[in-house]
């Protein structure tokens, strides 16, 4: 099946890896027929030679295929020469990548010394970002480009001379005032500033590069990513895909983050290198990324999944499926969550001390409302023929093949969807690709002009809490970032309780950015430039402000891609020297240079003078 309007991926409906060219980077390759490929980042000082040995030997203990430094200037690039040495002689051949910034001269040292070079077109060439509107006329925006051009190209011929290659990564809040200027902070803006670099490599036939693009908004990045590969694909290139969410943050929202994320654009075959950033040891970055990766290579081979040529009218853009409320769900409602009870009585789970409690109830056979009524789950074929609940609201289980089946028997069925007013269709798949069977069947419900709103139901079998997270969010997220549900349930036999389950389903709405219930924190992995002990200030600035659901909070280590990176919090965080804090309202700086030790203070100041405080409830 192929979409008829756009052509992002092959197939919605068939897991396969997409195509793209293969990039030897170290001898190790990267696209083409390889494995998906997984990196991690050091967060030690990269002149400190022992201490990034030491880490790096970690990361690659626990399986990264590449390891990747900070290189802010000439004296890190200069000490990547002692680092690599000091791996050789110890066995350690794994290849290593420079993450560069505002600094060419600190990518031509490093290339001489490592595999690959990571360049930020936002802020390689052009001036750093002032994140001012600047207008360019046609001819003034030429102008930059070619000036572009005459710098990277003899770059480039300096990669082709050692065999490096390059990464041309691009994060949102990060682009320069220049493309700003013509297409604002935006998905296309974003692929734009990518897609001028390669025009450039295309011209000169340098083909050793990966691409890639970032967000700590998932939807973002998702819509970005696929923009990205639709418009390379009209220039025809198939470069390689490095991906990952940037500044997911720790514990399970980092996680769930991260895997509704970069699993949505693997599920679709998308990305062929990898790295989850964690505000955590890097090693844990790596295991994480290893089973995500196992887990959606489960969909190989999954049985044949038949949908209608119809599918979402926008790829690139978000934009939730049109349905018919029924009570609070579905229309323009938040989705809601319908907690399974997991052993625990209604009465138990109602008497708990929480900040979020779900609209709705599961008991293993029937769904209950927040006030014990109790909402029948029935079969397609007792809705068509033994519907003894039809005055009321009710929910008909289903999955697409059982679906497809007794709509060739019983056509009927269709009709009385379509004019019914009290029907929540409770969707779960049994193929081993549930992501593209459900959306299918979306496709499905949508050719037949059927505005039932859906839940999403699905059941595993799990004692570790983490692989249900990757589970979940990796069968999930997709649907979720493309606006196809009302809701979410998720049931589980296993050692994994009520609370659990109900708060992973809160996490995975809120990554996906379907429903906000709790503060949101974006917050960096650290890397060679972070200024302070970033895991212990996240745990403090979660500490103090974590009752503020209405606000995104960005703790950034440096001041090199902190502002940027930090896309659209409402307050930044953010290491300006070593003991001292820049504070921000949005992407704009209004505090500078405070000590450590007073920054969250002045944070609650800042946010009163905002008006976004809120005493917590100690209650």
């Amino acid at each position: 099946m192929k979409d008829r309007n756009f052509n992002y991926v092959k197939s919605l409906t068939t897991f396969q890896r997409q195509q793209t060219s293969e990039v030897i980077i170290g001898g190790v390759g990267v696209g083409g027929d390889n494995p998906i490929r997984i990196q991690s980042m050091t967060d030690t000082n990269t002149n400190d030679t022992e201490a990034t040995v030491e880490q790096i030997e970690r990361i690659v203990k626990e399986g990264a295929d590449f390891v990747r430094m900070a290189v802010p200037g000439i004296k890190e690039a200069e000490n990547l020469k002692n680092i690599k040495r000091a791996l050789v002689e110890k066995g350690i051949n794994t290849p290593l990548i420079a993450d560069i910034h505002f600094n060419p001269a600190a990518a031509y040292e490093a290339l001489k010394h490592v595999s690959k070079v990571r360049i930020n077109p936002g802020n390689f060439y052009d001036p750093r970002a002032k994140f001012k509107k600047i207008e360019y006329t046609h001819e003034e925006y030429q102008e930059e480009l070619t000036k572009i051009e005459q710098k990277f190209i003899p770059f480039l011929e300096e990669c082709s001379k050692h065999n490096t290659a390059i990464r041309i990564g691009a994060n949102q809040g990060s682009l320069s005032d220049r493309i700003m200027s013509r297409y604002g902070d935006t998905p296309a803006g974003i692929v734009e500033s990518v897609m001028e670099y390669l025009r450039i490599c295309q011209k000169v036939n340098f083909k050793n590069v990966v691409i890639s693009i970032k967000s700590s908004n998932t939807r973002i990045m998702v819509f970005t990513v696929r923009l990205m590969n639709y418009r390379m694909r009209l220039e025809e290139m198939n470069f390689p895909f490095h991906i990952g969410v940037t500044e997911a943050g720790e514990g399970e929202d980092g996680r769930v983050k991260s895997a509704v994320g970069s699993g949505t654009l693997l599920a679709d075959g998308l990305g062929d290198t990898i790295r989850v950033s964690l505000t955590e040891k890097p090693e844990n970055e790596v295991k994480f990324a290893k089973q995500l990766i196992s887990y959606i290579n489960k969909r190989r081979g999954h049985d044949h999944i038949d949908a209608p040529m119809f599918a979402q009218t926008n790829p690139f853009e978000y934009e939730r499926r049109s349905q018919r409320p029924i009570g609070n769900i579905g229309g323009r409602q938040k989705n809601v969550v319908v907690a399974s009870l997991n052993g625990c009585s209604l009465e138990e789970v109602r008497s708990f001390r929480d900040n979020t409690i779900p609209e709705y109830f599961y008991d293993g056979a029937d769904i209950f409302s927040l006030d014990g009524e109790k909402l029948p789950i029935i079969s397609l074929h007792e809705y068509l023929f033994e519907d003894f609940h039809h005055r009321k609201p009710r929910f008909v289980r289903m999955n697409k093949n059982e679906y497809d089946q007794f709509k060739r028997l019983n056509p009927e069925v269709v009709e009385k969807l379509k004019r019914e007013r009290n029907v929540v269709i409770l969707m779960e798949s049994i193929n081993q690709n549930p992501t593209a069977e459900m959306r299918a069947f979306f496709m499905e419900l949508d050719a037949a002009i059927c505005k039932n709103p859906v839940i999403l139901l699905r059941q595993y079998q799990e004692n570790d809490m983490n692989m249900l997270r990757i589970n979940s969010a990796a069968d999930l997220g997709e649907l979720l970032i493309d606006g196809y549900c009302d809701g979410i349930l998720i049931s589980n036999k296993g050692s994994i309780g009520y609370s659990e389950l109900k708060n992973l389903s809160y996490s995975l709405l809120q990554a996906s950015r379907m429903r906000v219930t709790k503060t949101e924190f974006v917050s960096c992995p650290g890397c060679g430039r972070t200024l302070f002990e970033l895991h212990s200030t996240v745990g403090t600035i979660k500490k103090h402000f974590s009752h503020l659901n209405h606000l995104k909070i960005g703790v950034m280590g440096c001041i090199v891609n902190g502002p940027g990176e930090m896309g659209d919090v409402d307050y930044g965080y953010v290491g300006s020297s070593v003991g001292k804090v820049n504070l921000y309202k949005g992407q704009r700086l209004v505090k500078k240079m405070i000590p450590s030790e007073d920054a969250v203070a002045e944070m609650i100041e800042l946010m009163k003078e905002y008006g976004d405080w809120r005493e917590p409830d100690n209650s």
